[in-house]
């Protein structure tokens, strides 16, 4: 939240910008769908106490420090774009699209793990409810990959000779967006991190 008050360092009038109200009643609704899913998640376990949780499998962890190293990559990819540096920028943007591709590719191992193990829609609800707030949480990652990606191509594209990078780095409306995508980002990794504790301490208060 402090990420999208601040906005104005780097464009005036982006505190009260279109995108960023926009962007706010957005991940406020995205807050509130987890925290339903949450409350039914735990309706369900006190209502079904006999039905046992579901065990995370390590690649919900490891996929927490791959969310975490992207959030890092994007940071520093911000921190570039305010230094000017078009080759970090480049680069960090690069690494931020690597390391989401590995999150959905790792998430969908964790959830053939899963499946292999009999664990399904038809297991029990506590499983059911684990796979679709992973899957909820991982469409939202998907929804973010393509604004990443024209980053990474226009800058590619755009940000070549001295005159380009100049004007590149100077429109107040690229860094308004970069901090926007910044916070989305950022949200989502604390998304999961609570989704991973939440479903952690479930499985061992029985």
């Amino acid at each position: 939240m402090s990420e999208i008050e601040n906005l104005n360092d780097d464009y005036q009038p982006a505190a009260f910008h279109p995108r960023s109200i926009i962007l706010t009643l957005m991940l406020m609704g995205v807050g509130a769908l987890f925290v339903a899913l949450s409350a039914a998640y735990v309706y369900n376990r006190v209502q079904h106490p006999e039905i046992p949780p579901v065990k995370l499998p390590p690649l919900f962890l490891l996929n927490t420090l791959i969310l975490l190293g992207s959030s890092y990559t994007l940071i520093q990819a911000k921190k570039a774009y305010r230094a000017d540096d078009t080759e970090g920028y480049k680069k960090n943007l690069m690494y931020t699209l690597i390391l989401s591709g590995v999150f959905f590719i790792a998430q969908c191992i964790a959830w053939k793990i899963l499946f292999a193990n009999d664990i399904n829609f038809q297991h029990s609800n506590t499983a059911s409810y684990l796979i679709i707030i992973s899957i909820v949480h991982l469409l939202h990652v998907i929804a973010g990959i393509p604004f990443l990606a024209v980053f990474y191509y226009t800058a590619r594209k755009r940000m070549i000779e001295p005159v380009s990078v100049l004007v590149y780095f100077s429109d107040p409306a690229k860094q308004l967006n970069l901090r926007l995508l910044t916070v989305y980002w950022h949200f989502l990794d604390a998304l999961w991190i609570y989704l991973v504790i939440f479903f952690g301490i479930s499985y061992f208060i029985q």
